[in-house]
């Protein structure tokens, strides 16, 4: 190694291969250490490697041992005064030993940078590397860029809210749903227990939707991490059933409903597809049991409430409205009897039921009920009373007797002989109308005659006083 011009050029020679290193030292101060040393430093830091074979093992050996040198010539200052300011070291070096002190002298800073390799992205290898058949590509777009597209969907996208109502395609069907298309990102997803109001336990979503339909669909939740929004089906039709519901109600009209399920209070109705209860009270001439699943029944409603989500219904005051118009005193029906009481027995006419009360059965005392009549019987009697409000009848079997006493006795022959009972009943009824209001008139008659003498009186009083 030899010092020249605030320089020191340090020459390691290998299998008659010299190698130059040339190190700018830039500040004027001496240095501490004399080149002898660094050579001999070198020496015992890099060891004889094994022969290489030109021309690559000059830029090899030459990149090595540039680091160690700089390192020891750092490390070499030992005054406080001196600050070591060295620049990045070069180096030239030649595969023979006549390399020229001013190419190891040429200074680093004229060398430029090798240009960085471009790095491919993994679609640029897999397609250089691809030998199949590659399908025409369209070059209209080719300069269309990620931005281009980020620009375009901010321009084109509209903003989805929670409870919206839009139009939607249906597009596929997945195991427990199906992809919407709404115009969003990402196709919506509608879950099978929303796809519909009223579903069989068995309804899969293709009995619930088809595919390419257009639908409204309500937005139920927000968008996802993948962008995906959830809509309903269900909730749509929820809503317009409630309205249907609130129009027949300020309607106040008859309509029919399914029955679904029985339960211990009374039966379930659907009602617009809406869940409706039926109690046990209000269901005319039936008891709930499992017989009434299925039956389409005809009904009004008696509270409804959608805050709480609640919705009941009467049979009984449907039927009675209906068969009340058509009812008066004196009409002659038939019915079955229903059930036995202490105080009379239930008969159920049409739809409804009536009260055909003890004292109504004969005019003969009755002891025991169930010696006369029996649950099952069918019987004719005679309306006496009616209540159109509550859908309240009174029966009577007495007057259809031919004599008293003969729904005791026979009374087979009394249901064979109530038309024409009935018909004198009536005939008798307009008989005693017809004397009462004769009697009327002759009360009224004689109040006048009575009022003429007291008038006559009156006048001949005024006379005489006069």
């Amino acid at each position: 190694g030899r010092a020249l011009n605030n320089r020191i050029i340090l020459s390691y020679s290998v299998d008659s291969i010299t190698f130059h290193f040339t190190l700018v030292h830039t500040h004027l101060a001496p240095l501490s250490i004399s080149p002898a040393t660094i050579g001999r430093t070198l020496f015992l830091f890099f060891p004889r490697p094994p022969p290489l074979s030109p021309p690559h093992n000059n830029i090899t050996m030459a990149r090595l041992f540039a680091p160690w040198a700089l390192a020891l010539l750092l490390g070499a200052a030992p005054s406080a005064a001196f600050q070591a300011s060295v620049s990045q070291p070069s180096f030239a070096c030649s595969a023979s030993s006549l390399c020229s002190t001013a190419e190891a002298e040429a200074p680093a800073a004229t060398a430029e940078p090798a240009a960085k390799p471009i790095q491919r992205s993994r679609f640029d290898r897999l397609k250089a590397n691809y030998k199949g058949f590659m399908n025409p590509v369209n070059e209209e777009f080719k300069d269309f860029t990620y931005d281009d597209f980020a620009s375009v969907l901010e321009t084109s996208l509209v903003a989805f809210n929670r409870n919206d109502i839009v139009k939607g395609t249906v597009v596929q069907y997945e195991k427990a749903g199906a992809l919407i298309d709404i115009g969003a990102k990402s196709s919506a997803y509608l879950p099978l227990p929303e796809a519909a109001l009223l579903q069989e336990q068995t309804s899969g979503i293709e009995d619930l939707v088809d595919l390419e339909a257009v639908l409204d669909f309500q937005i139920i939740s927000d968008e996802d991490e993948n962008g995906q929004l959830l809509v309903s089906r269900k909730r749509i039709q929820y809503a317009a059933a409630w309205e249907k519901v609130t129009g027949l109600q300020d309607e106040d009209g008859v309509f029919d409903a399914e029955v679904v399920a029985v339960n211990r209070g009374g039966a379930i109705c659907l009602v617009e597809g809406l869940r409706a209860f039926l109690p046990g009270s209000h269901l005319t001439g039936r008891i709930p049991d499992e017989s009434l699943v299925g039956e389409t029944l005809p009904l009004k409603f008696l509270e409804v409430s959608q805050e709480n989500n609640k919705l009941v219904v009467s049979n009984r005051r449907a039927v009675v409205e209906a068969q009340m118009s058509d009812l008066s005193r004196g009409d002659l029906i038939s019915g079955v009897v229903l059930a036995l009481k202490p105080y009379g027995a239930f008969v159920q006419v049409g739809g409804m039921s009536g009260l055909l009360h003890i004292s109504q059965i004969s005019y003969d005392r009755i002891d025991d009920l169930e010696k006369v009549l029996a649950p099952g019987d069918q019987v004719k009697c005679m309306i006496i009373d009616h209540d159109k409000v509550n859908g309240r009848i009174a029966l009577s079997t007495k007057t259809l007797e031919p004599e008293p006493g003969d729904m005791l006795k026979d009374p087979k022959k009394v249901f064979e002989m109530a038309e024409q009972t009935a018909a004198k009943y009536h005939e008798r009824m307009e008989a005693e109308r017809v004397a009462r209001e004769e009697a009327a008139k002759e009360i009224g008659l004689g109040l006048g005659d009575d009022l003429d003498d007291i008038s006559d009186m009156s006048d001949n009083l005024e006379s005489v006083l006069k």
